[in-house]
C-alpha cells in the first residue's frame, strides 16, 4: 500500500514551499487541493504555484480549468481519486507516492473520505433563491438557513452565500433538511494517508497574510480580478469561482463601493478570518501530526519523516 502525505494548514502558513521541498526530496508529484487554484485565470489571488515552481516539481490540478467551466468538489474528488489510485499503483519504493496540498476543507474531505450522496436540486428553486438573495442580502439568507436547517447552521460558514444557498436548495427541493443527507460515511482508499498540519504563532501568521496580500496587489490582483469579473459578464451575484476571499472584495472596488486602501484592508482582514476558520476545522481532527513552522526547514523535514 502506497503512502499519501497530506499537507494542510491555514492560508499563508507556508504549505507551497514545504511541499516543494518534500516533493523534490521524495521524487513525487504534488496534487493541488485548492478549489480556486484550478482556474487558469486566477493565479495571483489564489497564490498558485508559479511556472518556475511547476518546473521544479510535477503539479496536478493547477490552472487546468477555466472560469467558464462548471466545476465542484464532486468532480474534483472523482478525478483526484482516480489520479491518486493510478500513482499509488505505480509506487515501487517505501516512500510517499504523492503529496496532496491545500486548504480547501471540502475538497480535502472529498478526496480523503468521500462525499455524501446529496440529491439534485430543482432549477426553479435555485433561480428563486438566487433572486431573493440578490434582493434581500446575506443576512436574510442566514436567517432562512437557521430556520430551515438549524443543525447545518451551527457549523456552516455563514459568510459563504453559495454554501447557504446550496443548503436551502437541497432542503426545499427534497423536503428534508440538508444536514440529514450529510452522513459522513468514510470511503476506503487504496493507500495509507498521513496528515501533516502546519502552524505558526497567530501574530506571525497574520503578519505573513498581510504581507502576502500586499504582494498580490503589487503583482496585479486588481487587473486579474477585473478581467475575470468582466469575462463572466459583470454578474450581480458572484459565481463560486469568484466568491472567495480576494476576488469578492475586489468586486466591491471594481463597482466603486470601496477605495483601494479599504479593499486591501478588507482582503487582509477576511484572509485572517478565513485562516481562523480553517484552524477551527482542522482542530476537530485527531489524526493530524502538527508541525511548528518557526524552525529550520531541515528540522521540519526530519520531523515529518518520523511519521512515515
Amino acid at each position: 500500500m502506497g503512502k499519501l502525505v497530506v499537507i494542510i494548514g491555514p492560508t499563508g502558513v507556508g504549505k507551497t514551499e514545504l511541499s516543494l521541498r518534500l516533493a523534490e526530496r521524495w521524487k513525487c508529484p504534488i496534487v493541488n487541493c485548492d478549489s480556486r487554484q484550478i482556474y487558469k485565470e486566477l493565479p495571483i489571488g489564489t497564490a498558485a504555484p508559479t511556472e518556475e515552481e511547476c518546473k521544479r516539481v510535477k503539479h496536478y490540478f493547477v490552472g487546468t480549468h477555466s472560469l467558464h467551466e462548471s466545476y465542484n468538489a464532486g468532480q474534483y474528488a472523482r478525478e483526484a481519486v482516480a489520479l491518486l489510485a493510478s500513482l499509488s499503483s505505480q509506487a515501487t519504493e517505501n516512500r510517499p507516492f504523492a503529496i496532496l496540498s491545500g486548504g480547501s476543507m471540502l475538497y480535502l474531505d472529498a478526496v480523503c473520505y468521500g462525499l455524501d450522496d446529496i440529491p439534485s436540486t430543482d432549477s426553479y428553486v435555485r433561480e428563486q433563491l438566487q433572486h431573493q438573495y440578490q434582493q434581500y442580502g446575506i443576512q436574510w439568507l442566514q436567517e432562512q438557513v437557521k430556520k430551515a436547517d438549524p443543525d447545518y447552521y451551527t457549523e456552516a460558514d455563514c459568510r459563504n452565500p453559495q454554501r447557504l444557498l446550496h443548503c436551502l436548495e437541497v432542503t426545499l427541493s427534497a423536503g428534508k433538511p440538508y444536514s440529514s443527507f450529510r452522513t459522513r460515511k468514510r470511503e476506503n482508499r487504496p493507500w495509507e494517508t498521513i496528515y501533516i498540519g502546519l502552524m505558526r504563532e497567530r501574530e506571525e501568521l497574520y503578519k505573513r497574510i498581510n504581507q502576502r496580500v500586499n504582494r498580490m496587489m503589487a503583482q496585479g490582483l486588481e487587473t486579474e480580478a477585473r478581467e475575470a469579473y468582466e469575462q463572466l459578464g459583470n454578474p450581480s451575484v458572484l459565481p463560486n469561482a469568484l466568491n472567495t476571499v480576494g476576488y469578492r472584495e475586489m468586486v466591491h472596488f471594481i463597482r466603486g463601493d470601496w477605495s483601494r486602501e479599504e479593499v486591501v484592508r478588507m482582503i487582509q482582514q477576511n484572509s485572517r478570518h478565513y485562516a481562523k476558520r480553517q484552524m477551527t476545522w482542522f482542530r476537530k481532527r485527531n489524526d493530524i501530526h502538527w508541525i511548528q513552522m518557526n524552525q529550520p526547514i531541515e528540522t521540519i523535514v526530519e520531523q515529518i519523516e518520523t511519521f512515515l
